[in-house]
């Protein structure tokens, strides 16, 4: 059945993305997703326009662009993002900065952006896809987790500001998914002479086994489209496996070492 929901993505080549574009599609709405090399995908099972979400001409050319073609746009999804893992200490900054612009900049850029357009529209929603990383500040993950954490405070500081207006926003935070961000993840040397090393290695490890083992991108697909048809938006929302979703409740009620202690566990480290 056909609605009129016209629903921009940005990230949505692969992973999540592009699950999500896809399900929406069959389920009648129309979908354009962003990608900073377009060209990659000519049989893509819906319209990707070129955007580099840290490049605001871009931005601003990709939206006005959609605007033109569709006369509106009715939910952004701010799915585009990196991950990186690393010991704090051994962090380099040029990816450090290109994770964190990515991941929190680049939302900005493109929220400002389509709020424009549904000032003047006078409805809309924005779904800033945030992380259950950013519950917790994750060893070895520490760019990626703060960086999603700072997602959700930006989200929680705009909800505020739109309050006396139409549009709503709000986050979604996955757990472990099985797509294909261990490809793109930048990574910081395994050296064998840091002090680190024996961690290190086993918490790569079990990055991609959390992943493998993850749930699909069409859960997370469909707890968007929920989302999207909802009247009245709650400010954070969340999917992914069970113990993950607990996981910020388990941290509220446990004092505060036996909690880290349990992560600590989780994570394989002594």
């Amino acid at each position: 059945m056909k609605n009129t929901h016209v629903v921009l993505i940005t990230g949505a080549s692969s992973g999540i993305g592009l699950a999500t574009g896809q399900y929406l599609i069959n389920r009648g709405f129309t979908v354009v997703g962003t990608s900073r090399t377009p060209s990659k995908y000519p049989n893509h099972p819906f319209p990707l326009i070129y955007m580099d979400v840290l490049d605001q001409s871009s931005v601003k050319i990709a939206i006005d662009t959609l605007v033109s073609d569709y006369h509106h746009v009715d939910v952004l999804i701010n799915n585009a993002g990196m991950g990186m893992a690393g010991a704090v200490e051994e962090l380099q900054m040029e990816p450090f900065d290109k994770v964190f612009n990515t991941n929190l900049k680049g939302p900005i850029f493109v929220t400002q952006h389509v709020l424009k357009h549904m000032h003047k529209q006078g409805f809309g929603k924005i779904i800033n896809v945030a992380s259950l990383a950013g519950d917790n500040g994750l060893p070895f993950r520490s760019v990626y987790s703060a960086s999603k954490a700072a997602l959700r405070r930006i989200t929680e500081s705009l909800r505020l500001e739109l309050r006396h207006t139409p549009i709503q926003c709000t986050t979604l935070s996955p757990g472990s998914i099985q797509t294909a961000i261990a490809a793109s993840r930048f990574y910081a040397p395994l050296k064998e002479d840091s002090v680190y090393f024996n961690q290190y290695k086993n918490a790569l490890s079990d990055m991609d086994a959390h992943v493998n083992n993850g749930i699909q991108p069409i859960k997370v697909a469909k707890k968007i489209e929920k989302i999207i048809l909802k009247s009245k938006l709650k400010p954070h929302y969340s999917v992914g496996p069970l113990l993950e979703i607990l996981s910020p409740i388990i941290k509220f009620f446990l004092p505060q070492r036996i909690y880290e202690n349990l992560l600590a566990s989780f994570y394989n480290l002594k």
